[in-house]
Parts: structure tokens; sequence; C-alpha cells
């Protein structure tokens, strides 16, 4: 075990703490703008309620995304140096554009979201909260956009040789909207909508079954369930899209998404299976022809397989192939809750049904597991690239760190992180606990007054 094995341990570990907060921040944003949109259209207090309940909750995940996310960019300096001296220029503009167009933007609203109730009037407090919902929905897209560069670079050049050597940004535009950029986008940017949610859906489940907050819990089912099954009806086609400009971008990562060895006519779809390394077979259960189908439109059309890909330029196969089958049957789960409450609903058994409203409780988990499922799909399956066929993660590295550094700071981070995320769902419990406020009340404020009683003192 080198540098290079901590190294990528550790941002993996720092990268899946952090991305548990923004897609809950972004999928919130949207569930606000909806929700009080519905109050300034009606005028009914109840809907205020909703909104300001659900504005205490975002701007818990929200704190504990940038106080997460901070350590991804301190990580690009100390154990990636190589690397960032070689996408600097790059990753400067699109990162400086997110700063720009999405930081300042969220976080200049933020405040009179969180304390502008009967400060200023419905219709701008309602203007701060889409700027803020808007400025998280930028964030993902620089994002987004600089790792789809990543995946597939395009609109550079490099310059230099060896250590020397850096890439060049030679058409902004060409950057931004490189060949993956789009569908991933979409992706990303509908399984954070399922997120917030889901977490709506849990919440008012929970109420349902401690049978309190009951108008609150009904207002915020109904309207989570028409959310999620237009999210995941869009999710099923932006899946399609993705899965196909994989094909044509990345055949190696397609080939370890399916198991697929040897290049194939008629290639089966493996719903659930194993994958044997050692004898380069998969097994499981299979629908012939339906991934050939799926990509190309033909049936008979043939999948390019890792024979076809120089040995060392193979993604570890299993770890993708698993992880990518973990996020597809998180869909399938959340589609499964969502028509299953809709008759529920519709026959009027959804308040008596135990069962069901227990399901929807857990059901917080399954896009946040379908999010990390996904993101290790996409970063595993470009290895052994961290610029795909530019430059390999091996080369990366930072030259003057060793293991035992690394190790340390590894150790360190991931005892601050499960403190961090202690805290998160104690606070979170507390706050949905708690409930809504009564009619006539501010908001609490004990989420960011704990918040910073976490804070150590000097």
């Amino acid at each position: 075990m080198d540098a290079v094995f901590f190294s990528r341990i550790q941002f993996a570990l720092t990268s899946m703490f952090h991305y548990i907060y923004p897609p809950l921040s972004i999928g919130l944003g949207l569930m606000l703008v909806i929700f009080e949109g519905m109050y300034i259209k009606t005028k009914k207090p109840l809907y205020k309620r909703i909104t300001k309940f659900w504005v205490g909750v975002f701007a818990l995940t929200f704190a504990l995304g940038v106080a997460t996310g901070l350590v991804q960019v301190f990580g690009f300096g100390t154990n990636w140096a190589t690397y960032s001296r070689f996408v600097g220029d790059v990753f400067g503009s699109a990162l400086g554009a997110e700063g720009i167009f999405a930081f300042f933007l969220e976080s200049g609203f933020l405040g009179l979201m969180l304390f502008g109730w009967n400060r200023i009037s419905d219709r701008m407090h309602y203007l701060s909260t889409c700027l803020v919902a808007l400025g998280a929905h930028f964030s993902a897209i620089w994002i987004v956009v600089a790792n789809s560069w990543m995946q597939t670079p395009t609109g550079f050049k490099v310059v230099g040789e060896g250590l020397q050597a850096k890439a060049v940004l030679t058409d902004f535009w060409a950057m931004v909207f490189n060949p993956s950029s789009v569908d991933r986008l979409t992706h990303v940017v509908l399984g954070c909508w399922l997120s917030g949610i889901f977490l709506v859906l849990s919440v008012s489940a929970f109420y349902y079954l401690k049978k309190k907050h009951q108008d609150f819990a009904k207002v915020c089912m109904k309207v989570g369930l028409i959310a999620g099954a237009i999210v995941l009806c869009l999710q099923l086609f932006s899946a399609d899209s993705s899965a196909r400009g994989v094909a044509v971008n990345q055949p190696a990562k397609l080939a370890a998404i399916e198991g697929i060895y040897h290049t194939q006519s008629e290639a089966p779809l493996t719903m659930l299976g194993w994958v044997d390394t050692e004898n380069q077979t998969t097994k499981g259960i299979k629908i012939p022809a339906l991934l050939s189908f799926l990509t190309f439109r033909d049936p008979k059309a043939p999948i390019m397989g890792l024979d076809q890909i120089p040995r060392d330029e193979w993604p570890p196969v299993q770890p993708v192939f698993q992880s990518y089958h973990i996020m597809i049957w998180m869909w399938g789960f959340m589609t499964i809750l969502v028509i299953w409450s809709w008759i529920a609903w519709k026959r009027k058994l959804l308040e008596k049904s135990k069962w069901l409203l227990s399901g929807l409780v857990v059901s917080v988990l399954f896009p946040l597991i379908a999010n990390q499922a996904g993101w290790f799909t996409a970063e595993v399956g470009r290895q052994p690239w961290i610029v795909y066929k530019v430059l390999r993660t091996v080369d990366g590295v930072s030259q003057s760190i060793v293991a035992s550094q690394v190790l340390g700071s590894l150790i360190m981070f991931f005892c601050i992180y499960i403190a961090l995320l202690v805290l998160f769902l104690y606070l979170l419990n507390r706050k949905i606990q708690t409930g809504p406020e009564a009619e006539g009340k501010e908001p609490q404020m004990d989420v960011y007054r704990n918040l910073a009683a976490a804070v150590p003192k000097e």
C-alpha cells in the first residue's frame, strides 16, 4: 500500500461523505420553490409553515455541505499536486465560474431566505428562495462540467513535457459542452431532486406513523409523490441517454458495467449477477439481446468487450459492475414504493398501511445510495485514467508525500467526518421530532446555534 493507494482512498472517503449533503440541498431547494410557490398563490398559512420547516432542514444540509466540501479543495493541492498542475488552467475556469455564479448567488440570498420572514414582502422572500435554489443548481452545473471534462476531455491542448506538462484551455465552450456534460448533468440533478423528494416523503411517513402533524404530512406526501413519479420517469430516460453516451465515449466502462469480457452481438442485459474475474465470465439473471438493443437500438448490434482494450486500461470490473447494478436496483425500489403509495393513496389506505409507511421512512436512503453508487461507477469505471486517455491516476499524485502521511490524514478525516455525520443526524432528528412551528412563530434557530456551539472557541 503506497501513497497513491491511500490518496485514492482518502479522496473517495471525503467525496462520499461530502456528497451526502449537496444532493439533499439541491433536492430540497426544488421542494422549497414548490411549497413556497403554493403559499404565494393561495396564501394558506399551512403552506408557509411547511416552507419554514424545510428551510430549516435546507440550512442544515447547506452548512454541512460547505464544511465537508472545503476538504476537497485542499486535497487537490496536498495529495494530487501533479494533477492540479496539469488541469489547473481548465479547472480554474470551471471552478471560478462556480464561485461567481453559484456560491455567491446562493450564500448572498441565504440570509434573506432564513431570516427574512415578516421582514420583507412575501414575493421578495420567494425570489430569495428561488435564487438560493438556483445557486445550488449552478454549483452542480459547474462541478459536473469539470468532472465531465475528466471523463471526455475536449477544448484543450497539452503543452510541456513530463512533470511540466499541463492542459491549456483553448475553447471554453467546448470544455463546457464536452461530449458527456449534458447527459451527466441531467442525470446528477435528477438524482439530487430524488434525494430531496424522498426526504420529504420519509418525514411525512414518519408523521403519519406517529399520528402527528397530519395536515403537514398530507400536503408533503401528496406533493412528494407527484414530484417523485415525474422525476423517476425522467431519470429513466436520462439513464438511457447516459448509458448510450458511455458506449460511444468510454467503451471500457460500459464493458465493466455489464461484465462484458468478449465482444459479442445480441449482448444480454444482466439484471443481477456476479463477475468471475478469474475466468472472465459473468453469471446471473440475463435478458438476451437487451443490452445491444438499448445501446444501439438494434438487438444484433455488437457490444465491445474488454478483449478489444489493452489489459492495462481495464477498470476494476467487479466493483464497477456491482455499484452500477446497486444504482439500478435503488431506482427500482423507489419506483415500486411510489407506485404502491399512489395506489394506497387513491384507495385511502396509505395512513393505515404501517408496512408501506415504514418503507417510505427508510426510502430516504435509496436515492442517497443510488447517488453514491452512481458516482462510484463513474469514477472507478474511468480508471486507470484520472483524465481519460490523457493522464493516468498514478501519475497525478503528489511527488513529495509518503504513505504514512496520507494514512494519518485519512484517519483524521474519517474521525472528523464521522463526528460531523453524527452531529448532522442529531440535529436533523431534533428538527423532525420538534416538527413544524405553530402559526405565528418564527422558525427555530436551534440548528444554527448548535452548529455554532460545535465550533471550538479560541
